[in-house]
């Protein structure tokens, strides 16, 4: 060192942030930055829902936005498709032949957006990009891969997706965890269960497999896929039975009483028993518990949603917490997702009003089945471009065969905004450089907790990358967009998001802000229903000319039905992945080693598998190879095919949406992945 320089300490900072990730956890983050570098992110301890823990997943966010795999400039196709050959071009380039190729479709509505949650925040997801496509005339999407099912049910039965505070279930004296491997996917509403359990709580977990969350629940009722509602109007039929029933809340609250109790009454335990695949004497218990223990506290989660009933399955839980007056106690009552309670500005955020034109709404959980489709008076214009971003379909949408089928099509022009070459961006004619969380400014609300979280950008986009914001905003501009409000930038919008419902000034000073929300918000009724009351029956559906009140709705592929394919299979997420993120961050792509289908002795034995041979899953629809793990952690008759791995990177380059299905729920027009029938059988050795 030259004696006239002198050393300098390095610059550190901590910047506040939110994790993005499609979890109703919604943490607080701390990411430590030395020298514009993030070094480590963290857990805030100043917020209380967070408390300064995280997930092993975004524990390790800084593999992700420093991997050395990452996407760092724009990339151009120059294989084909599905090669993942590409050359590197510019971005003054790629925006200037993607506005070119946009505008020689003549029919707008021949161009589709497909994005869901690879980011929840209110800016990066949909807003400039919605105000592109509200103006540019694009078909719209119909994101319902994930919770529809279960938000349209509670919709018709609470008014919306609403419920009781997180943290209240540390006070729960009975808790059923409801389709959910909390340990897994919902890390910190479950500190809150372990406290109620500390505290004398009776935990019970409800899914067809022994989870993790099953291991630490006090009971485990296992039963088939797809039949929580004969489960939740057998409880019913016992509370009515034995009078457990808070008849006051009843008359003043509920609307649709006399009908549901004579449904409820036609659900004994022994039928119930004999649908579920359930002891009779563990549904009795259940309900005594129920009805005979308060506060008590539902935790239902989307799992058991993705089947054909899901919508009415949903409806039919959602009710039982008013039938015993749960809903009196700040601890009791249900939660599935509390994004209903928040003020989201959409309107300002989307500007719906820049369309023009007529637009058709094109369902992303049928994407395969669209692709192939050609134009036609009733489907409207063949689907001619793509814009892929926040979301991998290639890996995460059903029925995948046609997926990939679709999005090899020559004619088809695609564009991926990515960090990594994932299955889909393999599929692209362009794929653009994305910023991660720790490059850009956002705003998130929850679906798990009531606190606004606000994300500032930590470091610099890494190499070319920009924003989804930015990207959406330099198109316009090529596309000849002139309304000021493609120029707004990515902290107006922020403040946009929630007008003056949120305090923004707190959100710059601590990182978050709580909505201001009564402890015990249906205390007294006023459910934000057409009625105001909890609606056992819905008017709104009996004018869709579907049933008013929730009922079994049997999977359209039951366990055990078909000779040829007697196997139910579910294919819930593998714990250290999400979706299909983190599955190439290699720490934890280690933990879980290779896809894998948990299958129980009794189907194991009959078919000649043994522990950790490959296995062939298979039924009409197509069939992928994983490692077989004799457990029974699944039920007889019941497989789990845990997910959802890359492609590319399975045994034999599918995964377990090879075999998943595009039919549609009842309500909500979601898809059914665990209402899937298939055959398991050994893969020979070569």
């Amino acid at each position: 060192m030259p004696a006239t320089e002198v050393s300098r300490p390095p610059s550190r900072q901590q910047v506040r942030g939110a994790c993005p990730h499609d979890c109703p956890d919604t943490c607080a983050l701390l990411t430590t930055v030395e020298d514009g570098v993030a070094q480590r992110v963290d857990g805030n301890p100043a917020h209380a829902h967070t408390a300064g823990a995280l997930c092993t997943k975004v524990a390790r966010y800084t593999e992700r936005s420093y991997h050395p795999e990452r996407v760092l400039q724009p990339l151009r196709r120059s294989g084909p498709k599905g090669s993942g050959q590409f050359t590197p071009v510019s971005w003054e380039e790629a925006l200037e032949d993607i506005a070119a190729r946009l505008k020689a479709i003549s029919d707008p509505q021949a161009i589709l957006p497909y994005s869901y949650a690879g980011t929840m925040g209110q800016v990066q997801g949909e807003s400039m990009a919605a105000r592109f496509f509200h103006r540019l005339g694009a078909s719209q999407l119909d994101r319902t891969i994930c919770a529809s099912a279960g938000g349209e049910g509670l919709t018709h039965t609470l008014g919306g997706k609403v419920g009781m505070k997180v943290e209240h279930f540390a006070e729960s004296r009975l808790i059923l965890i409801w389709g959910s491997n909390s340990i897994g996917s919902n890390l910190h509403f479950w500190r809150h269960a372990q406290e109620a359990k500390r505290q004398g709580a009776k935990l019970v977990c409800i899914d067809p497999r022994r989870s993790e969350t099953a291991d630490k629940c006090h009971e485990h009722l296992q039963l088939l896929p797809g039949t929580d509602a004969a489960l939740a109007l057998a409880l019913m039929h016992e509370l009515i039975t034995h009078d457990w029933l808070d008849h006051d809340y009843i008359e003043r609250h509920t609307l649709g009483w006399p009908q549901l109790r004579e449904r409820a009454l036609q659900w004994p335990p022994e039928r119930a028993a004999q649908v579920c695949g359930l002891p009779v004497e563990q549904i009795r218990q259940l309900a005594r518990d129920y009805g005979s223990t308060q506060p008590a506290a539902i935790r239902l989660n989307y799992g058991m949603q993705r089947v054909h009933g899901g919508g009415n399955a949903t409806r039919a839980v959602a009710c039982l917490p008013a039938l015993v007056g749960a809903w009196r106690h700040r601890a009791g009552g249900l939660l599935m997702s509390s994004s209903g309670h928040f003020p989201v500005q959409t309107q300002a955020l989307q500007r719906p009003e820049l369309r023009r034109g007529p637009s058709r709404t094109i369902n992303m959980s049928t994407i395969g089945r669209d692709l192939l489709r050609p134009a036609s008076a009733e489907f409207g214009p063949r689907i001619e471009a793509l814009i892929v971003y926040n979301s991998n379909p290639v890996a995460v949408a059903p029925e995948s065969g046609q997926v990939v089928q679709g999005f090899r099509r020559e004619d088809l022009f695609t564009v991926v905004l990515e960090h990594f070459m994932t299955d889909t961006a393999d599929h692209a004619d362009y794929v653009l450089p994305a910023t991660t969380q720790l490059e850009h400014w956002d705003i998130h609300a929850s679906y798990g907790h009531t606190d606004v979280l606000l994300n500032r950008p930590a470091i610099a986009p890494v190499g070319e990358a920009r924003s989804n914001t930015t990207f959406f905003r330099q198109l316009a501009r090529r596309m000849g967009f002139e309304e000021p409000c493609f120029a707004d930038d990515d902290e107006s919008l922020c403040r946009s998001a929630f007008g003056k419902q949120v305090d923004f000034e707190e959100l710059l000073a601590h990182g978050f802000a709580s909505l201001k929300l009564p402890d015990a918000p249906y205390a007294e009724g006023g459910f934000p229903t057409p009625s105001g009351r909890c609606e056992f029956f819905s008017q709104r559906l009996a004018d869709q000319g579907l049933d008013g009140l929730p009922d079994h709705v049997p999977n359209r592929e039951v366990a055990g039905s078909s000779k040829q394919y007697p196997l139910a299979m579910i294919s819930p997420p593998a714990r250290h992945f999400l979706n299909s993120t983190f599955v190439n961050v290699k720490s934890l792509r280690d933990i879980e080693t290779e896809p894998v289908l948990e299958i129980h002795p009794q189907d194991a034995q009959s078919r000649g598998v043994t522990d950790g041979a490959v296995v062939r899953v298979f039924n009409d629809r197509g069939s992928y190879h994983c490692r077989a793990r004799v457990s029974e952690r699944a039920r007889p008759g019941v497989v789990v095919g845990l997910g959802i791995w890359w492609r590319k990177m399975g045994l034999a380059g599918t995964n377990v949406n090879e075999v998943t299905s595009q039919e549609l729920t009842d309500l909500g027009r979601a898809p059914v992945f665990y209402d899937c029938a298939v055959e398991v059988a050994p893969e020979p050795v070569a």
